[in-house]
């Protein structure tokens, strides 16, 4: 229902689905003069053949020219006249528009030659309620139509605050991951170690995927997969048998579509305080996707009595990739996050687009 209820949303701030209900709207009403006619609306009287084609020809003359009526109300009356507070102008052009139309029906009446059952001064009333309901219609149209037309402006400015915020978020992690990155170049550089060349070649991997993929709205999960392998490949250099990594990705379809850099975080806030001063230092990670869902799990051990203070940088990653999360699966994520005997547990289950 909810879903139901969203198309129906963008379907009225669609244009042409608009055009198309007035189409639809206006040939109902065309056909009335016709089932009415049909089904003897005046049954106190038999008409004849001539009479009653005479009868529909003057109700379709009448229903083009209230459309036109309508429109020119809404279109030019209206903006023009009516929201400018120039009402006594409004109301002689309404009144104007009707007195052209008695005119015109006046002519077309003797043109046809038609007998008809009340004169000509109790018709032009009778024809007054649909002329008024016709203007009332046509102020109805233009401010509902100005209300929709305002909340998809509002629509377009979150849209691009959404987007500017999402931009900003990526600005923040990528800097924050290679900021880490190096100081693990650093710690190999001190140990002359011979990985020192293989590492700089996977960083200029992870750049080039920050420099070409983080833009992108999506990327493929082989992507991210193979980013996330470079990234824990990288700290497994670092630490060395220091830490125990053990990792599980079972991906069934590699070209379903993630956000870019959005599990990376996790990752390193495991790399970043799952191992120092903490015995037996353990890290899991576990990708699993299926053709609706991606579950992905990131567990680490921490010392929970580690009261030393944090760098300001701690937790950008984490907060950031939650926010992001919020923006962009609303209502199609579950992210559970939690920390007990000394581990810490996070949990991301995301609902991916078919």
């Amino acid at each position: 229902m909810h879903d139901k209820n969203n198309i129906i949303g963008l379907n009225l701030y669609n244009k042409k689905f608009r055009i198309w209900a007035h189409v639809c709207v206006w040939l109902v009403l065309m056909a009335l003069p016709y089932i009415m006619h049909s089904i003897n609306v005046l049954p106190s009287r038999t008409f004849t053949g001539k009479e009653m084609s005479g009868f529909i020809k003057l109700d379709y003359v009448g229903y083009i020219y209230w459309i036109a009526a309508f429109y020119f109300n809404s279109l030019i009356l209206i903006p023009h006249l009516f929201m400018k507070g120039k009402y006594p102008y409004y109301v002689l052009a309404v009144l104007s528009i009707y007195a052209i139309y008695l005119f015109v029906y006046h002519h077309i009446y003797n043109w046809l030659e038609i007998d008809l059952p009340y004169g000509l001064l109790r018709t032009s009333w009778l024809r007054l309620p649909a002329f008024l309901l016709t203007m009332a219609a046509s102020l109805a149209y233009t401010t509902i139509n100005g209300l929709l037309d305002y909340q998809e402006k509002l629509r377009e400015k979150d849209k691009e605050k959404l987007k500017t915020e999402l931009s900003f978020l990526r600005s923040q992690i990528s800097p924050h991951f290679i900021f880490n990155v190096l100081n693990n170049i650093v710690s190999l550089v001190r140990l002359n170690s011979t990985e020192l060349e293989p590492t700089v070649m996977k960083l200029s991997g992870l750049m080039k995927y920050m420099l070409y993929h983080t833009d992108e709205e999506k990327v493929n999960i082989k992507v991210e997969e193979e980013y996330l392998n470079h990234y824990i490949d990288l700290q497994k250099q670092r630490f060395g048998k220091k830490v125990k990594v053990e990792t599980s990705f079972t991906i069934l379809n590699k070209n379903q579509l993630i956000e870019p850099m959005l599990l990376i975080p996790f990752v390193e806030n495991a790399f970043k305080h799952g191992v120092g001063s903490i015995d037996d230092p353990r890290i899991i990670i576990e990708l699993v996707t299926d053709e609706r869902f991606l579950n992905f799990t990131v567990i680490n051990k921490y010392n929970a009595l580690n009261t030393a203070p944090k760098d300001e940088s701690s937790g950008i990653g984490i907060a950031n990739v939650s926010r992001r999360i919020n923006l962009l699966y609303e209502n199609k994520h579950q992210l559970s996050i939690k920390s007990e005997n000394n581990c810490f547990e996070v949990n991301l289950i995301l609902k991916l687009d078919a």
